[in-house]
């Protein structure tokens, strides 16, 4: 038996060698800093202990819930007063929830006779690989996950989305989903959702479906930038420069269309800057939820009473309200402009890291028409052209052992670069063995810097150049 202060002290000891995810040096995949008010949102829904399955167990934090559903429903452009949502175990719930919405659509009964063989879901290539999961979990199966090759500027090709679409509906099958990525995780891509809602509206039309296939938008590192969706560009208040202007006017072209979408699935603990997990999936008509809704007989002891039973349509019978309660305060901490203002500072701080990353021979940014906070470029050897050799090394397999040897080449410079901020020298950046696949079928890796704290500058920014550049002296 221990004390308070030795067990206090036994779980600090834990948290040696922990990233600081706040340091302005610290640009490592997709996770943000938390707000002092969001800890103390999930520190007095610890306190309470509350469950979200049923207001006799959750009191106000079940209005807390409906309070940040509504404020997203709106920020997105749904109607807050035909809308629906629930905060789940992650974006991977969110896009579960609406993968499983989409099957009993096309599949009705499937909770009770099971899945058809006939079913399939449309993911493009670099959409999360959670959808392999979630096809798994649900029966569907992986061999019945389609997806659908992007454009060089990773988004889903539209063309090819209809001619599997075209082909599916031919062949007799049932669309149950199409996870449309709004922010894909490595380059930050946006699907073209009006197109692809106006797709599947053609397509329900001219082969006189009796459902609609449900369009999913893993929204959840993008959703964020709805807040620009009324931001002035011309006026500027914010005073963004030029570039970063452009950025945002490059995400909001596809993220002002979220509304579209049948539902959601929204990260708070990415660019909302609340701790994990606070994850929201939105539905644009509250009735969809039905679908899932169990029959009271199944829960005898349970919902006989009470006004908010969100328990008997969610996967989960225990939801914490820890991720409510820091989403919450969040919203009201930031409110609109707040947010405006801090996703700008890093947008433009990824934009100052690619103009330096331009500036230099040996260096060449991959996703340059990605609008995000994330920036994927290589590193190439002296005497490389790095103005013709990404193309090159995209379309063209001659150019096979080329990348491969620049492939290895990157892995090594990442290596040294954590290294070295593993003894507290540089920046820490991250890598992916494949932010895309050559038209011929290869991997392509790239370094990583995924810029999420507020209290980047740009001498941060130039110390990631200047450590790859080190490298570049090291390896050989």
């Amino acid at each position: 038996m221990s004390s308070v202060e030795d067990v206090t002290t036994d779980l600090v000891g834990y948290l040696r060698g922990m990233t600081i995810f706040g340091h302005p040096r610290t640009q490592q995949n997709v996770v943000a800093p938390p707000t002092i008010p969001s800890l103390i949102g999930v520190l007095l829904a610890s306190l309470y202990n509350p469950n979200l399955a049923w207001d006799e167990y959750s009191r106000l934090v079940a209005l807390a819930e409906v309070e940040v559903i509504g404020m997203t429903s709106k920020m997105i452009g749904y109607n807050p007063e035909t809308s629906g949502g629930v905060f789940t175990f992650g974006g991977t719930g969110t896009t579960f929830y609406g993968v499983k919405l989409g099957l009993e659509k096309a599949d009705p009964g499937t909770v009770e006779n099971g899945t058809s063989e006939d079913v399939i879901v449309f993911v493009s290539d670099t959409g999360h690989y959670c959808a392999a999961n979630i096809v798994g979990w649900l029966g569907i199966g992986t061999k019945n996950l389609l997806t659908i090759p992007t454009t060089f500027e990773n988004e889903m090709d539209i063309n090819l989305l209809e001619q599997e679409f075209r082909k599916a509906l031919e062949n007799g099958k049932k669309i149950a989903a199409i996870i449309a990525t709004l922010g894909t995780t490595d380059a930050f891509g946006l699907d073209d959702l009006a197109c692809i809602v106006a797709l599947r509206d053609k397509l329900v039309d001219e082969f006189k479906l009796d459902y609609q296939p449900h369009v999913h938008a893993d929204a959840v590192i993008g959703w964020a930038w709805s807040m620009f969706n009324d931001y002035d560009i011309e006026e500027n208040p914010l005073d963004f420069r030029p570039r970063t202007i452009r950025a945002l006017a490059g995400t909001r072209r596809r993220i002002r269309h979220l509304a579209l979408a049948d539902s959601l699935g929204i990260d708070f603990h990415k660019t909302g800057f609340a701790p994990y997990i606070s994850s929201l999936l939105l539905v644009k008509n509250q009735t969809d939820l039905d679908l899932v809704k169990r029959h009271p007989e199944q829960m005898p002891y349970l919902y006989h009473f009470g006004d908010h039973r969100p328990g008997m349509y969610t996967l989960e019978t225990s939801r914490a309200g820890t991720g409510v309660l820091a989403a919450l305060a969040n919203l009201r901490l930031f409110g609109e402009q707040g947010l405006q203002a801090i996703l700008g500072h890093i947008v433009e701080m990824a934009q100052l890291l690619r103009e330096h990353l331009g500036g230099h021979a040996g260096t060449t940014v991959v996703n340059r028409e990605n609008f995000g906070t994330v920036t994927l470029f290589r590193a190439y050897p002296d005497g490389v052209d790095t103005f013709a050799i990404q193309n090159q090394e995209f379309k063209d397999a001659a150019y096979r052992d080329s990348l491969l040897k620049h492939n290895d080449y990157n892995q090594k410079i990442f290596e040294y670069v954590h290294a070295e901020a593993i003894e507290g020298r540089g920046v820490v950046i991250s890598t992916t063995d494949c932010y895309r696949y050559t038209t011929y079928g290869e991997p392509i890796v790239a370094l990583k810097s995924y810029i999420l704290s507020p209290f980047v500058d740009e001498a941060d920014v130039e110390t990631v150049v200047a450590k790859v550049l080190e490298a570049r002296e090291k390896v050989k």
